[in-house]
């Protein structure tokens, strides 16, 4: 979230309206606060398990802001087809996976157990099916021999810094080719 902000910072296609988190606690919300931007906290365990009804308060929290993008960095929720519908070709999520390779969680040790040789994220237009929207660009890293799911998640980890922003930036201009790093 931080990388996109600062991309955002000089950008005059486009600006940072808030920061949304379903977690009070997040870095992100105090990190954002401290920088005089807008933040919002709709937090799903009220809604203990309906998933419709926390989407609701988190669309009635977005309305104010007549957001025309959702980028979203670390939101482990996933969104129903009710929700992302209402955002399709504008909600962009950033997977730590060369998709279509490990879709879900645990990608890093999955891919430590599959003796891949690179490694990666992914960023992605939003669609219901989970981590399986349009590619919009990946970023590799090698797989070191020695490592762990923790060692690749911080080589990962810097290649997303990297990658979102760059996708984010040719998105807003309607550019949709794909972003490949190294």
């Amino acid at each position: 979230m931080r990388a996109l902000v600062e991309a955002m910072r000089n950008d005059d296609a486009a600006h940072v309206a808030a920061v949304v988190s379903n977690n009070a606690d997040a870095g992100g919300i105090t990190w954002a606060k401290g920088q005089g931007i807008d933040t919002v906290v709709v937090d799903h365990r009220p809604f203990k398990g309906d998933r419709a009804a926390f989407e609701d308060a988190l669309s009635a929290a977005l309305a104010p802001y007549a957001l025309d993008l959702i980028c979203l960095a670390g939101f482990m929720r996933v969104l129903t087809e009710r929700f992302v519908g209402g955002w399709q070709g504008r909600m962009l999520n950033i997977h730590p996976s060369l998709l279509p390779k490990y879709k879900g969680l645990h990608t890093h040790q999955r891919a430590l157990d599959a003796g891949d040789a690179v490694h990666g994220c992914t960023v992605h237009e939003v669609t219901p099916l989970l981590d399986d929207g349009p590619m919009l660009g990946q970023a590799e890293v090698p797989v070191l021999a020695g490592d762990t799911a923790n060692d690749l998640a911080a080589r990962v980890l810097v290649q997303e810094h990297r990658l979102y922003p760059a996708v984010l930036t040719q998105f807003i201009r309607g550019n949709k080719t794909m972003v490949h790093l190294r």
